[in-house]
């Protein structure tokens, strides 16, 4: 059996002295694996960083199987152009570990994400834009496996203005108003992720990641009995720092 796709590196283990199995989340097969020989080498690992996209193609005796990937000379490659830029490698290694935790091999679910993980990638270089699309894009994640949030009307009045938080048991929206004697068990909504041209402070970000880490680790990693990655957890800690001077 052969095929041949794109695929986002999310990571690899080494193999033997020089050889490399690479995780990578391709546009058409979801989450794949596959042997790259050589690929650990100090001539190709550069290649193989987390985040860069490359050309591949696979092949082997069966699809469920760890298969072989012949990887073209050609990448995309994002980890060189963000050496710079500590808080957005962590944001990489965050995506790539969320994606890794959460997608099993052969799941086609996360091919839905890639175009939008591949944006994301490309924004990094941006620190006044990307933190924002990333939190949007951990809404993404959870809708693209099945545990999307409801923001789009208040679960009480079934009003669709004035939202202001979230209910940690069922996911949807409310109005603060609504609920004024459970504000203090609610997360806030931050506006920015209803209202695409409102702008992100620093706070909003921070409420924004933990609205969605939450269900993130309740609804995605604890039903598998997962921890949430701890590049993750680095990276809310580093965002949350402006906040802190």
């Amino acid at each position: 059996m052969q095929w041949r796709d794109e695929g986002l590196v999310l990571g690899g283990r080494k193999f033997g002295e020089s050889g490399l199995i690479l995780d990578v989340l391709t546009r058409e097969r979801g989450r794949r694996s596959g042997l790259v020989y050589g690929g650990a080498s100090r001539k190709k690992r550069a290649q193989y960083e987390p985040g860069n996209t490359v050309d591949l193609s696979w092949s082997g005796r069966l699809e469920e199987q760890l298969g072989r990937f012949e990887v073209a000379e050609s990448s995309r490659q994002r980890a060189s152009r963000l050496i710079d830029l500590p808080l957005a490698l962590n944001a990489v290694a965050s995506i790539c570990a969320l994606l890794r935790g959460a997608l099993n091999e052969g799941d086609h679910a996360g091919s839905s994400l890639f175009a939008a993980t591949e944006m994301l990638l490309d924004q990094l270089d941006s620190d006044e834009v990307w933190p924002a699309l990333y939190v949007r894009w951990e809404l993404g994640l959870l809708a693209a496996l099945g545990f999307g949030l409801d923001l789009e009307a208040c679960a009480v009045s079934g009003s669709n203005d004035g939202l202001t938080h979230v209910s940690p048991r069922t996911g949807r929206a409310v109005k603060g108003s609504e609920a004024a004697e459970y504000i203090d068990r609610l997360f806030m909504l931050p506006n920015f992720l209803i209202d695409a041209r409102s702008p992100a402070t620093d706070q909003d970000i921070a409420h924004g990641l933990e609205l969605t880490g939450h269900f993130i680790e309740r609804r995605l990693f604890n039903t598998m009995n997962r921890d949430m990655p701890e590049p993750r957890r680095r990276l809310v800690a580093k965002l949350a720092r402006p906040l802190a001077l």
